[in-house]
C-alpha cells in the first residue's frame, strides 16, 4: 500500500465498527476521561472557526458546534465523513490528509486534535501543517495517548507473578515504533512516540505551550475507574502561535 492509502492503518475497514462504538456518546477515555477537561479549555475561547483534525465520525464537531464554534471537520475516511454529514447539518465536513491540510494559511483560530496523532506516519508534517493554518493568536488542542502508555502497549501486558497485578513495563521509550492493535471489532495501527517527540515539533514551529493535564476520571463503569487511575494513560496539550 502506498503511504497516503487511507487504510493503510486499518481505520477504513474498521470505520462501521468506530461508527457503532461511537453511537453511544464516545468510549471510555473520551466520555469519561477527556471530554469535560477539554470542554473546559474550549469555554475559555471565544467562539471562532475551528478545525477538527481527524474527526472521524464527527462527535466532537458536533459537541463544538453546539458550543457556539463554526466547525469544519477532515478526515481521510470517506464512510467516516458520511456519517458525519447525516449526524450534523451545522458543520462541514472535508476529505483530506493532515500532513496535507487543504486549506488556506492562518484559516482557523481553533485547531483540535482528539486521539489522532498516534495514528499518523507523518505526524511532524501534520503538526507543521496544523501551525500553518492557525491564525495568529489561535490555539491548537491536542488529546493524546501518554509515551508511556504507548511504550508499554508495544511491549504487551505483563503480570506479577507474586500477586497477579497487571504491571506495564515500558518499552524501547525512545524509540518511535508503529504496531497493529485489536480489540473490540477494530484492528489499527497506533504510533508509539515519546512525548519529547511532539515538543520538540511543536516548538519547532515557534507554539508555546499554554496547558498541559494528565486527566483523572469523571465517572463511568467502578472497574474501569480503578484501572485508569492506578495506570493512567491520556494526556491534554494546549499550544498557542504567536500574534
Amino acid at each position: 500500500m502506498t503511504a497516503r492509502d487511507p487504510d493503510e492503518n486499518g481505520w477504513a475497514s474498521s470505520a462501521t465498527t468506530w461508527i457503532t462504538r461511537m453511537s453511544g456518546g464516545g468510549d471510555f477515555s473520551r466520555m469519561h476521561v477527556l471530554d469535560r477537561p477539554m470542554i473546559v479549555r474550549l469555554k475559555a475561547m471565544q467562539a471562532a472557526k475551528a478545525l477538527d483534525v481527524g474527526c472521524g465520525e464527527g462527535r466532537f464537531c458536533r459537541v463544538m458546534a453546539d458550543m457556539g464554534f463554526c466547525v469544519t471537520g477532515l478526515d481521510p475516511i470517506a464512510r467516516m465523513l458520511d456519517i458525519a454529514r447525516a449526524r450534523d447539518g451545522e458543520s462541514t465536513y472535508v476529505k483530506g490528509f493532515a500532513e496535507s491540510l487543504p486549506f488556506d494559511t492562518e484559516s482557523f483560530d481553533l485547531i483540535v486534535s482528539y486521539l489522532t496523532l498516534i495514528d499518523i506516519d507523518d505526524a511532524e508534517s501534520a503538526i507543521s501543517e496544523m501551525a500553518r493554518v492557525l491564525a495568529p493568536g489561535g490555539r491548537i488542542l491536542v488529546a493524546n495517548l501518554s509515551g508511556f502508555a504507548t511504550s508499554s502497549a508495544v511491549v504487551g501486558k505483563r503480570y506479577c507473578s507474586d500477586t497477579g497485578e497487571e504491571l506495564r513495563p515500558l518499552g524501547r521509550y525512545l524509540e518511535d515504533k508503529k504496531e497493529w492493535f485489536e480489540w473490540d471489532g477494530l484492528r489499527v495501527q497506533n504510533w508509539h512516540r515519546p512525548l519529547s517527540r511532539y515538543m520538540h515539533w511543536f516548538l519547532a514551529n515557534n507554539l508555546a505551550l499554554t496547558h498541559f493535564d494528565e486527566p483523572r476520571t469523571t465517572g463511568g463503569p467502578a472497574d474501569r475507574l480503578k484501572s485508569y487511575e492506578r495506570m493512567p494513560y491520556l494526556m491534554i496539550m494546549e499550544w498557542q502561535k504567536p500574534f
